[in-house]
């Protein structure tokens, strides 16, 4: 398996990519689905990780948005298996809302073990090992260090989710706007989370929310439909950082393929409010 130092340095090159980018509205394409698209830069990004990611681990297995389908194969049950969004957040990068991330996640066996998310536009990477606790650094040079474990590592914060209720805490919400069928369940669960709450935010950007929750800027965050590339590095990264993810239901998540997701913080995971609908 691949070092983390040697994911946030590839994470990193990738994101520089996307700022470096030009002409993006003349190199678009749609997906199925409403206002889904890919970018010849989505594509250049998934490329350029699955080469050197390739490159650093040869038996690696990949599963990556612009494969064109989202087909769980048995096999990655059993060892390795590297799952990409090249840019998470592509409607923002067509439009110049920058806002969007670099999400490389790292399944072992099938569960979550290594997380990486970065954000070129403010230059911080958020990562995480299993059993390692969440991380933040902030910058555009590579890591000359060996982080996961070291609370002293200059230019490496630890990431701690809130302590605030519910009440006094801002909620993220994703709409899935691929699936229009899920409209009324979106916006209702909206009003409820928003009566519950001090406000709600909506980014674009699944990983970057999830990020969001992991560094206690936001307390809950929740969205009806995600492919497994949107949330396999985040919900690895919100639960060291001491939060919760399920699904809307509020059953565990199975990494095995698209699913709602609920992360809360641990403040809102041990109080007293109901924060499942």
């Amino acid at each position: 398996m691949i070092k983390i130092e040697h994911l946030i340095e590839l994470a990193m090159e990738a994101g520089q990519i996307m700022t470096e980018a030009e002409q993006i509205e003349r190199k678009v394409e749609s997906k199925e689905g409403h206002a889904n698209f890919v970018t010849e830069y989505d594509s250049r990004i998934q490329r350029f990780l699955a080469e050197h990611l390739t490159e650093l681990d040869a038996e690696a297995a990949f599963l990556g948005e612009e494969d064109g389908k989202e087909l769980f194969l048995p096999e990655y049950k059993k060892g390795t298996l590297y799952v990409i969004d090249p840019i998470d957040g592509t409607t923002n990068f067509i439009m110049g809302y920058r806002l969007s991330v670099v999400s490389i996640g790292v399944l072992s066996d099938g569960m979550p073990w290594q997380g990486v998310i970065y954000n070129p536009y403010s230059k911080e990477c958020f990562f995480a090992e299993k059993g390692k606790g969440a991380w933040m650094c902030r910058g555009e040079k590579k890591m000359p260090f060996s982080a996961l474990g070291e609370d002293n590592t200059i230019g490496v914060v630890r990431l701690c989710t809130s302590k605030r209720p519910l009440s006094e805490s801002i909620v993220l919400m994703g709409t899935a706007p691929y699936y229009e069928e899920l409209q009324e369940q979106v916006f209702g669960a909206a009003r409820t989370y928003f009566q519950k709450s001090m406000d709600l935010r909506r980014s674009g950007s699944a990983a970057w929310d999830l990020c969001c929750i992991a560094s206690g800027r936001a307390g809950l965050y929740f969205e009806h439909r995600l492919g497994l590339w949107d949330y396999a590095a985040g919900a690895l990264v919100v639960m060291e950082a001491g939060g919760k993810i399920t699904d809307m239901k509020g059953k565990e998540l199975s990494f095995t393929g698209s699913s709602s997701a609920l992360a809360v913080s641990e403040g809102i995971a041990a109080g007293r409010e109901e924060y499942l609908l």
